[in-house]
């Protein structure tokens, strides 16, 4: 099996992104961000595709996003 750097260095990204908002969201006790977290650190191992891998990370962030405003 080989492993293109571009899809390790970006998947680590996103699975960091996703540690930190689950961090975020464990700590504040806010739903959207742990499970959002849990999503960012898992989809990484199901995604080879470098474009779609950025589009679902785009896609959960506006989410995210659009969620937190909802729930101010």
């Amino acid at each position: 099996m080989q492993l293109d750097m571009n899809w390790v260095l970006l998947s680590m990204l996103m699975s960091s992104i996703g540690a930190g908002l689950f961090i975020y969201g464990k700590k504040e006790t806010r739903l959207p961000y742990m499970v959002a977290g849990a999503i960012y650190f898992l989809y990484p191992y199901l995604v080879r595709n470098l474009l779609l891998m950025v589009i679902i990370g785009a896609s959960l962030g506006i989410g995210l996003w659009f969620t937190a405003k909802l729930d101010e």
